[in-house]
């Protein structure tokens, strides 16, 4: 999958899909980057320094220094592909024209992964900046450019720079990774009242507790990073919400004989913000043997530290783990170090009405999306449920439903679990099997992206049920299984769900067919020049007094294609102004983007009154397939009176 960019002829390539204007940097001005307004220039590399470079020589000042915009979570992502060559190649392919050569033509290439696929982000080297300097993160070299290339990339994907304010680590892992990370508690939990209250179901987050002794067998591969959620003691510069990278940890041996665990810790602010007994003049030094002083201190480049694990406990709440990837794209468990060789996964979703049944507190728990995991040895299973962000759409004219927009905790994720049963045949009761207790769980409902199962199986069938925590609540998910051993994943099939009811007043649901074929209809995204080969479907808003406010329209595209090989779609909505001024004149008023690899997207936005038209696409050319248009026109009561009345009169006419 593509995510693209237009070129202006021979000149230096201007992404038109990512200008340089506001709509790059701000979403709705909600974060202090607001106050930059008007600030801003955008500046190519060798604007900035005389002789630009994607990496310098020495590693150390690759790492990246975090500037006005608050992604610590993502900078610590990404000191993990620098110590992993194999990942940082996957993410950003080497070779690519560079400043001073004649093949440079000011464009880069990205892979991210997302919802289960590697998409392609392409953007041109045009970089915020103020005062000729970078103003968001750059490398400690100050003419290597990788970091603030990779930082618009993934900027791109999520719609503006702002839309990367705060986040948690393991998104950025997974994202920058393809695998998988978890979040372990470095708090102890609470009494054995709170513990038990705490297996309950519920939408509580209850982390696992770390110990890092579980973590010998990979400390050398996995990815760690701390964090911070208040104002510690010795972390005295540190704001509550804060990620650092754990760069190594090592036991050490004091010239009294005894052990002390030392972790070096950086910083992406590239300063020191500790004040402990491990500081450059701190009194922890004096328990040790000069010389490994001395070599331990060699190792801290600029913004990193050393700490006790007495020191890190109690100064930080939690940590991030991230399942170390081979060159051979194989995860091996933090847990044992195994490699689980096989690997499965299936798209799917929660629809209200059909399949979100909500948490086993609720009497419809047994409606949500059910899964058979077949295991044909004993061995190491990591089931993980990861689902998919609620889009933010900020197009011209268009606003995403205000139940999804609005500026809540939880804004992006519902509360999800996972729960498995062991299943001794495949034909047993649902509901007596449901009033057993798992043999494996999530415990709690937490608003992450994604939550992990790790177990050792035996031979035999399990049921998998993923759900959220309130039923009703809908989401897109991605069902993934990784094993040391033989194994199967498939969906049990349910019935078709039929269309949900709207209960904020009347719509009209039109359903249009089409298909893209071959050489013929099937023109790919607005990257291509064959684009307007793609159908068109005109619609047309009413010019009501009601709908002049609020969500009006809602459009919903569906692929008719197997889930192990869907296309990726999309869909833009073009304004017709008049019969003589074509569609493809214009850019489009709403968007349903980036082209997603899901059977359905969906765009809920507020149209003013005119005359449209909607170009559904797959992103590349060619890709044949056939699909339905779901278009939902909301209607004033009075222009439904006006239309019954209408009718009964023409009825009645005709009766003469």
């Amino acid at each position: 999958m593509r995510f693209g960019f237009e070129c202006a002829g021979p000149s230096l390539f201007e992404d038109l899909d990512f200008p340089t204007t506001d709509s790059s940097l701000f979403s709705d001005s909600s974060t202090p980057i607001a106050q930059l307004h008007g600030e801003i220039t955008w500046r190519r590399p060798q604007e900035i320094c005389q002789s630009p470079s994607l990496f310098p020589t020495n590693t150390n000042l690759a790492h990246a220094k975090q500037g006005l915009l608050g992604d610590c979570w993502f900078l610590c992502a990404c000191t993990f592909l620098l110590k992993n060559q194999h990942l940082l190649d996957k993410v950003f392919p080497p070779g690519q024209p560079q400043w001073g050569s004649s093949k440079y033509r000011g464009s880069f290439q990205f892979l991210i992964w997302q919802q289960g696929h590697w998409t392609e982000v392409i953007v041109d080297d045009r970089l915020p900046c103020m005062n000729s300097c970078l103003c968001f993160s750059r490398c400690h070299s100050p003419s290597a450019f990788w970091i603030a290339l990779l930082e618009k990339a993934y900027a791109k994907l999520h719609g503006s720079y702002e839309q990367l304010w705060a986040g948690q680590v393991s998104e950025a892992l997974v994202d920058l990774t393809g695998g998988v990370a978890e979040c372990w508690s470095l708090r102890e939990f609470g009494s054995d009242e709170e513990e038990q209250q705490a297996e309950q179901d519920s939408d509580q987050v209850r982390r696992k507790k770390l110990d890092l002794n579980l973590l010998c067998c990979v400390k050398e591969e996995c990815a760690l990073s701390c964090s911070t959620h208040s104002s510690p003691g010795g972390l005295s510069e540190l704001d509550q919400h804060h990620a650092l990278t754990v760069m190594e940890w090592l036991d050490v041996r004091k010239v009294s004989g005894s052990d002390v665990r030392l972790l070096r810790i950086r910083n992406p602010w590239g300063r020191c913000c500790w004040a402990g007994a491990w500081t450059w003049s701190g009194i922890g030094w004096s328990f040790l043997d000069p010389v490994c002083t001395a070599e331990l201190r060699d190792r801290t480049a600029e913004g990193e530290f050393w700490l006790d694990e007495a020191e890190f406990t109690s100064q930080f709440d939690d940590i991030t783990v991230g399942y170390p990837i081979g060159k051979d794209g194989l995860l091996k468990s933090v847990y044992t170090g195994t490699l689980l060789t096989h690997s499965h996964q299936l798209a799917s979703r929660w629809i209200k009405g059909h399949s979100a049944g909500g948490s086993r507190n609720t009497s419809s728990y047994s409606s949500n999306p059910k899964f058979w995991l077949k295991v044909c040895e004993t061995g190491e299973v990591l089931v993980s449920l990861l689902q998919h962000r609620k889009r933010r759409n900020t197009e011209k004219y268009a606003q995403t439903d205000p139940e999804d927009s609005s500026n809540t905790k939880h804004q992006h994720y519902q509360a999800i679990a996972l729960h498995m049963w062991k299943v001794e045949k495949k034909r047993f009761s649902l509901s007596r099997m449901l009033n057993k207790p798992p043999c494996a769980s999530t415990h709690c409902h937490s608003y992450e992206r994604e939550v992990v199962l790790c177990r050792p199986l035996e031979p035999g069938f399990y049921l998998l049920i993923p759900s959220t925590y309130q039923p009703g609540a809908e989401a897109h998910f991605l069902i993934r299984v990784f094993s040391s051993s033989p194994t199967s994943l498939s969906a049990l099939k349910s019935p078709a769900p039929s269309l949900p009811l709207t209960s904020d007043g009347e719509w009209e649901t039109s359903f249009l067919r089409g298909s893209w074929i071959e050489g013929r209809t099937a023109g790919g995204s607005r990257n291509f020049p064959s684009y307007w080969k793609n159908p068109c479907f005109p619609f047309a808003v009413c010019d009501e007094p009601a709908l002049t406010s609020g969500v009006n329209v809602r459009i919903t595209l569906h692929q008719s294609r197997p889930d192990t090989d869907l296309h990726p779609i999309g869909f833009h909505v073009y304004k017709v102004e008049s019969e003589q001024t074509a569609a493809k004149e214009k850019d489009p008023v709403a968007s349903c983007i980036p082209h997603c690899y899901t059977q359905d997207v969906s765009l809920a936005c507020t149209l003013p009154p005119g005359s449209y038209t909607i170009v559904p696409s797959t992103y590349h050319p060619d890709c044949s397939a056939k699909f339905r248009i779901s278009l939902a026109r909301k209607i004033h009561r009075l222009a439904l009176l006006s239309m019954v009345l209408s009718t009964v009169s023409h009825i009645s006419v005709m009766k003469t």
